[in-house]
């Protein structure tokens, strides 16, 4: 029998979190905005422009020292 050390999906709490996502219909891209450091990012997949929207995914914290955009 194979017990996963993982922990499922269903335990994770959610929230609705800032995302950016890739404005290229064809590129499936997208950031948490907490992850971003510049004021209009750019995909990291195919160099096009993203947007601001939201979506609800498990929480997850920053600690990154560097957090300011420019």
């Amino acid at each position: 029998m194979y017990y996963s050390r993982k922990r499922p999906m269903d335990d994770l709490p959610v929230e609705l979190t800032a995302i950016w996502s890739c404005t290229n219909k064809k590129c499936n891209g997208w950031t948490r905005d907490n992850f971003v450091f510049l004021a209009q990012p750019v995909c990291v997949q195919c160099n096009s422009l993203m947007e601001k929207g939201e979506k609800m995914l498990a929480i997850l914290e920053n600690t990154s020292f560097n957090q300011s955009k420019h």
